[in-house]
């Protein structure tokens, strides 16, 4: 089933629908379908957020085959998993005007660095500073997620192969010595991805606001339109090196500084269009 063909579904499903529905004052009557994963039953299962709740697919969204199953399951308690699972995620580092150059001068940016990952953790997930950690970051990102294979592609073909767009928190322990040979402990370890809640199609992705908050303090705001490589040019240039597979992520980079936290810390990224992804920090080395 094509994406269109998805939509009309729901909307469908959505005018035939009795009994109580998800309210038009949260989801807006304009607003776009989110689409996600989510655990009921014990088992997990992918989604679509629209009118009356979470409409369960028989597969992921990313396939073209993907169905409604009919079944639609309330949004309240349901626990949301990381969106997608990906073969891999790539960051963007230096990727806004204002970030501090790395200590060891590793040339201007923007760079690429990997995550792996089993570092992803959905909303309400803990962040886990390993225990010996020292200086445990937040780095509020707009996330690329690849919607078909895409190998040597053109910037101007380039946004054909994007899904959606989800927010990411690209958690990075500063305490790590910053080379290369330590980069994956720093940004890759186990919690250090949280992804979510949903990923969205069809957004302005090179003009969206991007806002953190740490224990309800703004610490990061600023508009993707301030990206120094802007979404079509970031997936051209990785196809050209790397193929990319459906799912996969494309972290595109935090604005400004950032500081750490401390375990008990709750850390918002918002993402217009999006959502809220929350995630608090637990204690060392659970």
């Amino acid at each position: 089933m094509t994406l269109l063909r998805l939509v009309v579904v729901l909307m469908v499903t959505a005018f035939a629908a009795t009994g109580p529905a998800l309210s038009q004052a949260t989801l807006g009557d304009d607003a776009p379908l989110r689409f996600g994963r989510f655990e009921a039953e014990g088992q997990a299962r992918y989604g679509v957020l629209s009118v009356g709740g979470v409409h369960e697919l028989d597969r992921s969204f990313l396939d073209p085959a993907a169905q409604v199953t009919g079944r639609v399951f309330p949004l309240d308690g349901l626990k949301l998993l990381p969106p997608v699972v990906p073969s891999k995620i790539i960051g963007i580092a230096l990727n806004y005007p204002d970030n501090p150059p790395l200590p060891d001068k590793a040339g201007p940016g923007p760079g690429y660095f990997a995550k792996l990952p089993s570092a992803l953790i959905g909303e309400g997930g803990d962040i886990v500073p390993p225990a010996d950690s020292t200086n445990l970051n937040y780095e509020g990102e707009m996330v690329v997620v690849i919607g078909k294979q895409a190998r040597k592609v053109s910037p101007k073909e380039a946004l054909d192969y994007v899904f959606g767009v989800t927010a990411g928190n690209d958690v990075t322990e500063r305490g790590y010595p910053f080379s290369p040979l330590q980069v994956l402990r720093a940004k890759g370890s186990d919690s250090f991805a949280p992804l979510g809640p949903w990923i969205v199609p069809g957004l302005l992705y090179d003009d969206l606001r991007l806002t953190t908050r740490l224990n309800g303090e703004v610490v990061q705001s600023a508009r993707t339109s301030r990206m120094i490589k802007k979404v079509a040019a970031i997936v051209s240039d990785l196809s050209q090196q790397f193929t990319l597979e459906p799912g996969d992520l494309i972290f595109t980079g935090t604005p400004g500084k950032t500081r750490a936290m401390k375990p008990g810390d709750v850390i918002e990224v918002e993402l217009d269009g999006v959502g809220v992804l929350r995630n608090q920090v637990g204690g060392k080395g659970q």
